[in-house]
């Protein structure tokens, strides 16, 4: 076949566009892949999930990010006989507080002034009487009352102490709030920018790799086996407090009304977002035990802060 100068020009222009349309696929970055992590973190089954172009890069971060849990349950677990808090508890004080404890123990007090103590982080005997003695009255709820008050603890760099014999804190209520905050920290300095971080609260790094909020399903109290509904989370956290978590019999549950000592019972559950999981933590707390009617100054005390309140008729309403 003669070729023409036309005709030349034609598989040329032919044999060139092959390498240019794969060379421009080549280049096309690939959509990020997820990297998950599943373990528990203050004794709560815990979560997490990176997205990532780069895997092994991602895995890393997580091995790095069970450390940092190892090393903040060290100071806020009351499973562990060493960490601080059980020190605290233990001796009625501590000596050289760590920068971590003492951020979270001035969050919890600052919720707790402006809930006038509906979140109030000495209820740790009421957990205790409660979890031993199933026959407790109303002297020995009278009693224990007695030793819960925020107020009476001292605060510095040098030294945390508890003002009676007999109190103790749990932290439970907001420090996986902070140490969810910490890791979902911890991965965005290090240059990722989609997370989900689930350890006992959740926080969200970023939006979803799509370009979309995440979705994140929330329990259906009056059926907690079930999923009714759902939250958007982009760049912000969610906690949620329902009494249905745990039960130490029939009548009495885990979030305790602090100036009762019984458990609070006005609505099924609370919802909260906002910019912190350890402010939406302490949050949800507070509002469940403080009420419906005081979720509004409560929230609008912390900007940025929503909630969700659903009763037991199962009846949800957006504050």
């Amino acid at each position: 076949m003669k070729l023409t100068r036309r005709r030349t020009l034609r598989i040329l222009a032919a044999s060139c566009a092959v390498p240019v349309g794969v060379l421009a696929l080549r280049q096309m970055p690939s959509p990020p892949q997820p990297v998950r992590w599943q373990g528990t973190a203050l004794g709560a089954l815990s979560a997490a999930t990176l997205w990532s172009n780069h895997p092994d890069r991602a895995r890393h971060a997580l091995v790095r990010m069970q450390a940092e849990v190892h090393r903040l349950e060290n100071i806020f677990s009351l499973y562990r006989t060493s960490s601080e808090i059980s020190q605290l508890n233990r001796d009625g004080g501590i000596s050289r507080p760590s920068n971590e404890f003492l951020e979270v123990l001035d969050l919890s007090r600052r919720i707790a002034e402006v809930s006038v103590g509906a979140f109030d982080p000495t209820v740790q005997p009421l957990w205790q009487l409660y979890s031993e003695r199933k026959d407790a009255g109303a002297r020995d709820i009278e009693r224990t009352v007695g030793l819960v008050d925020y107020a009476a603890i001292s605060a510095s760099g040098r030294r945390i102490r508890l003002g009676r014999p007999g109190m103790a804190i749990s932290l439970n209520g907001i420090a996986q709030g902070y140490i969810t905050d910490r890791i979902t920290d911890l991965l965005g300095n290090e240059g990722f920018e989609s997370a989900m971080v689930e350890l006992g609260e959740t926080r969200a790094l970023g939006s979803n790799p799509d370009g979309n909020p995440f979705s994140v399903g929330l329990v259906d109290p009056l059926a907690p086996h079930r999923v009714k509904g759902s939250i958007s989370l982009s760049g912000n956290a969610l906690a949620v407090s329902g009494g249905y978590g745990h039960h130490f019999d029939m009548s009495s549950h885990h979030i305790f009304d602090p100036h009762t000592g019984a458990s609070a019972m006005e609505l099924a559950q609370v919802a909260v977002t906002a910019p912190l999981a350890a402010l939406a933590d302490g949050l949800s707390t507070a509002i469940y035990v403080a009420g419906a009617e005081k979720a509004p100054d409560l929230l609008a005390a912390f900007p940025n802060s929503h909630a969700i309140l659903t009763d037991h008729d199962g009846q949800s309403v957006p504050v």
